[in-house]
């Protein structure tokens, strides 16, 4: 009997394993060959502007064409921006709807899309927006539409910029592990929560001066749009004014108290479309997948090519989110040897990190130069290795809240020698040499240790100066002024010399053009990709599964979720790093 039922259960699970792979098969041929059809923009539409699953400004391409389909429905920055702009000039699309977007662009890539959509407000058709509540960071894009809404019991999160640093110098001493430090730069703060238990003077300068920077930026863009003064602006962040529907209403930031189906009604007003009858629409995904031929269509033979570096710089291939020398160096080199390609533009996305990698990086675009022009261009961050991997480019384009610069280099080397002394611990050593033994997480460094990396840390540090100053046509004395890992927007890097123009990527790519001296051109993107999507991915793609990284974010929650990012990059640190010392967010 027992035998009977082992027979039955393994048929049972045989049946199901069985009908669980025919039901992915049909799925996942369905995607491909079923799903593929190309959605229409259909006359007197409104294009809807969904931001939620905008975060990079390249998603990437792959060699395996047959993968790369399951990455369509991810759009990047660029595209977006691409797909906005054709939008300007179709005579289908009428204006554009904002509704209660939730998004994570960092503050230049939210400069980016409000730009394009000023752009598109020149054609003369319509941008309006409806919120529940608009947080600061969406009011910032949103305040940009002709007609904002708010719901009757919503409220506009409007009251300045703050950073937070974490200072564990206490909590080390209590639980008996010590971070050992060694850093040249004293502003290079990323590594000062482990030194201190309150923030330096020189940390506190330059977190001030640069939140400063950001939201003047921010409020003159505002202040233009809602046709009020930075003065105005500055009162009501101050006051909490506009706290409650009724107060920014009073204070101008909103143009109407509205529910959504009443949002609704006035765009069927504005289409002339009857009450009882739908408007119709079509997403930002699906109007850029219907025009993808259209949007960089060019008769032109020459090309320029948009290389993206974005996320950490570590050794390695790379990937969409992490900068490595293997997919930099394969990307340059195609580049450069192609003799259809005119010009590079370097798209930075990067706050730094291994600086071996970076001077890797930084040598294959010094050869680059060598055949034709180099332009970088600048988003949310080009600081430490970022910079690095920008300073010898022939032109420099920076968004106005770029963070850059942040030129300095530190070491962290973790110690548990309080904490096992307490437990009666003790870590014997027997070596050949004096240093042989290098470093022992069991003992504190020695004096010589200490002194071999210290001589380290100073000789990448004088190398990052010298690469700046030759890039930059600087004198060392004048880049170590602005150095010291001390961080600028945009704005401010292009004041002291570190940044050429103000601008976003086209600007970028038009100087690019002009220092090719090509006129009529097409744009190409890299890397190219070899690596193959994992098999959640494509489960994920398909709708059927989130991915492993979704379901811990949604389990820890998003700020004990970024804490642990932050303690894996700790984790994959290796030798000297340039990293940025802070994140921050609007």
């Amino acid at each position: 009997m027992l035998q009977f039922l082992k027979y039955v259960l393994a048929t049972i699970i045989g049946i199901g394993t069985f009908l669980i792979l025919v039901f992915l098969g049909f799925t996942i041929f369905g995607a491909i060959f079923g799903g593929s059809s190309t959605p229409t923009v259909e006359k007197n539409s409104v294009l809807e502007l969904d931001l939620s699953s905008v975060s990079l400004d390249y998603t990437g391409k792959y060699t395996d064409p047959w993968l790369s389909q399951f990455n369509e429905g991810n759009m990047g920055l660029s595209i977006l921006v691409k797909s906005i702009a054709h939008a300007k000039k179709d005579e289908n699309i009428k204006g554009i709807v904002l509704l209660n977007n939730t998004y994570s662009l960092g503050a230049a890539q939210s400069k980016v899309v409000r730009d394009a959509l000023e752009d598109f407000k020149s054609s003369k058709k319509f941008i309006v927006s409806y919120a529940d509540m608009y947080s600061q960071n969406q009011y910032y894009i949103n305040s940009v539409a002709d007609t904002i809404y708010l719901n009757p019991v919503g409220s506009i999160d409007f009251k300045g910029l703050a950073t937070e640093v974490m200072y564990s110098k206490g909590f080390q001493d209590k639980i008996g592990v010590e971070m050992q430090v060694i850093r040249h730069g004293k502003y290079k703060s990323a590594v000062e929560g482990y030194l201190d238990n309150q923030m330096s003077a020189e940390n506190r300068e330059q977190l001030q001066f640069l939140l400063n920077d950001i939201w003047n930026n921010l409020v003159q863009d505002i202040a233009k749009s809602r046709k009020l003064t930075v003065e105005q602006l500055n009162q009501i962040a101050t006051n909490l004014e506009a706290r409650t529907p009724e107060l920014a209403l009073k204070n101008k930031l909103i143009d109407k108290i509205a529910y959504e189906d009443q949002f609704h009604a006035g765009i069927k007003k504005a289409l002339k479309v009857e009450k009882k009858e739908d408007y119709k629409k079509i997403s930002i995904q699906d109007y850029a997948s219907a025009n993808l031929s259209k949007l960089n269509d060019s008769k032109a033979k020459d090309y320029i090519a948009i290389i993206y570096a974005q996320g950490e710089i570590m050794p390695g291939e790379g990937s969409v989110t992490v900068v490595s020398e293997g997919a930099m160096r394969k990307s340059l080199q195609e580049a450069r040897e192609d003799d259809d390609v005119k010009a590079i533009v370097l798209r930075v996305d990067s706050p730094g990190g291994s600086a071996l990698t970076s001077e890797l990086i930084w040598r294959e675009i010094e050869l680059t130069k060598k055949k034709k022009p180099v332009v970088v261009s600048m988003g949310n961050v080009a600081a430490s290795g970022g910079y690095y991997i920008a300073c010898n480019a022939n032109k420099i384009v920076a968004e106005p809240n770029t963070i850059t610069g942040s030129i300095g280099v530190f070491g962290v080397l973790p110690t548990f020698h309080p904490l096992a002394t307490r437990w009666g611990l003790n870590a014997e050593q027997v070596v050949t040499h004096e240093n042989a033994v290098d470093f022992s997480v069991f003992e504190p460094l020695s004096d010589k240790s200490r002194e071999v990396i210290t001589e380290s840390i100073e000789n990448v540090y004088d190398v990052f100066l010298d690469r700046v100053s030759k890039g930059r046509k600087m004198t060392r004395e004048q880049v170590d002024a602005v150095a010291q890992g001390r961080i600028w927007t945009g704005t401010q890097a292009k004041e002291r010399g570190l940044v050429d123009e103000i601008g976003n990527l086209q600007n970028a790519i038009d100087i690019a053009a002009k220092l090719a001296k090509v006129k009529s051109y097409k744009t190409t993107s890299y890397p190219v990709f070899e690596n193959k999507f994992a098999f959640e991915d494509l489960l994920s793609q398909i709708g059927m599964k989130q991915t492993r990284e979704e379901m811990i974010q949604k389990e820890l929650g998003p700020e004990a979720y970024q804490m642990m990012l932050q303690l894996r990059k700790i984790k994959q640190y290796q030798g000297v790093q340039a990293v940025l010392p802070i994140q921050i967010k609007i």
